[in-house]
């Protein structure tokens, strides 16, 4: 019976945040509290199930980004930026995901969102556009960059650990598929959104004029985030030989400002978007509950016997079903689940290397289907909605799908010709 109410509240509840009829939040957060009020799982297991590392890590880098932006920084680099791109919308759009995709690898995908998204819009009102489609290629081109590194999405941080893969395994491995990947996306973006985009110059002209007051405000509290903020950098790629989570160096780093910007807490925490937060908890024990019952275990379970013995059906059939069931239960919690099942086919006799890359590029490019397919994609969108531009759903769906369609074709015949030959 578990199986059937787990199933109906989660089929339910992400049919409505597809067509929203109301806020995500609450009906993730009445999801959540659904499966707990029916007895699929009881309050101790769905609290266990909230990702404090995750939850932490986004509190953390939304008050030093809240804090940076008091100083003009994100003005000030939205100014460069159309300086650069001459106020050429779609140079600005390829400009912005080229970064991103660089920052997503190096940093994480999350945090380097998290510190995009305000420079994105303040782009946009300069230009007088509407910033939606910079704000989806944002994420998609993060989702992109951050699955070449063991750092760069929450997956591959789950894989490295399960597998034993190191940073330079991830490097070496999926950092030249990312590369090509991204090169396509950058096609595909410049086709998709080059006449949406499109301005009167004379707007371009008076945007770029318009730069010449923009200036930074504080530049005492600019340092000392700056520093703060490198610190905290140093930390996230250094996080395993310091033995700290990313979510400790997040929160420290953030209490550190507070404490040298003289900062008061209370206007501080304003900056965090509890809107966010609180729609990763109800998801994560949604999903949780799912999980809980047998239901996502039963699929990778009816996977692993439907391909024991065949490495190619195996590997490529991995690589498509977690890019789908990544895009529909959040690519974290169907990585921890999926870990199991390849280590169960690996014991088998089948490759570990085709298994594993195939797992991390699938849960990893997968995440660009729908807008709750990747932590990344839920803090865009709800920092979307908070500046008055909401993303919707199957808007997201329209550009993500043609997009994780290219990406999973490259990563097809890059498994097949390097691991499977």
């Amino acid at each position: 019976m578990d199986v059937w109410i787990a199933g109906l509240v989660f089929v339910v509840a992400y049919a409505l945040i597809a067509v929203e009829p109301f806020d995500r939040t609450i009906i993730a957060l009445l999801g959540g509290l659904a499966v707990i009020v029916l007895g699929v799982i009881d309050q101790h297991e769905a609290f266990a199930a909230i990702d404090l590392n995750v939850i932490f890590l986004l509190a953390g880098m939304m008050v030093i980004a809240g804090i940076l932006a008091r100083t003009g920084l994100f003005d000030w680099l939205a100014v460069r930026s159309l300086r650069l791109a001459d106020g050429r919308p779609i140079r600005m759009l390829l400009l912005l995901t080229t970064i991103t995709a660089v920052l997503s690898a190096l940093l994480d995908n999350v945090t380097t969102v998290v510190l995009i998204v305000p420079v994105t819009i303040s782009i946009a009102r300069r230009l007088d556009v509407t910033p939606v489609p910079y704000l989806i290629a944002l994420v998609l081109a993060s989702n992109i960059g951050g699955t070449a590194t063991l750092i760069g999405d929450p997956p591959n941080i789950l894989i490295g650990s399960a597998a034993g893969l190191d940073f330079t395994a991830f490097l070496v491995n999926l950092a030249p598929v990312t590369v090509v990947i991204y090169g396509a996306f950058a096609v595909i973006a410049y086709l998709m959104w080059r006449r949406q985009l499109e301005v009167p110059s004379e707007r371009r002209e008076t945007a770029v004029e318009a730069t010449e007051r923009a200036t930074i405000t504080d530049r005492p509290l600019l340092v000392k985030g700056l520093v703060v903020s490198a610190v905290v950098l140093v930390g996230f790629l250094l996080h395993q030989a310091l033995g700290l989570e990313a979510a400790t160096i997040a929160l420290l780093g953030a209490t550190v400002l507070m404490l040298v910007g003289r900062i008061d807490a209370h206007d501080a925490l304003r900056e965090v978007e509890w809107r966010t937060l609180f729609f990763f908890v109800g998801l994560f024990i949604l999903v949780e509950a799912v999980v809980h019952v047998g239901i996502i275990g039963g699929i990778a379970d009816w996977l692993a016997v439907q391909t024991a013995g065949n490495e190619t059906v195996a590997a490529m059939a991995l690589l498509w079903f977690s890019a789908g069931a990544s895009a529909i239960i959040d690519n974290i919690p169907y990585t921890a689940t999926a870990i199991p099942i390849v280590e169960r086919l690996i014991e088998s006799g089948l490759p570990a290397d085709a298994l594993w890359w195939s797992l991390a590029l699938g849960a990893c490019l997968g995440g660009n289907l729908t807008l709750v397919g990747a932590a990344a994609n839920v803090v865009v969108a709800n920092q979307a909605a908070q500046a008055g531009h909401p993303i919707g759903f199957f808007e997201f769906m329209r550009y993500g799908a043609v997009v994780t369609l290219a990406s999973l074709l490259i990563a097809t015949v890059y498994i097949w010709l390097v691991y499977l030959r």
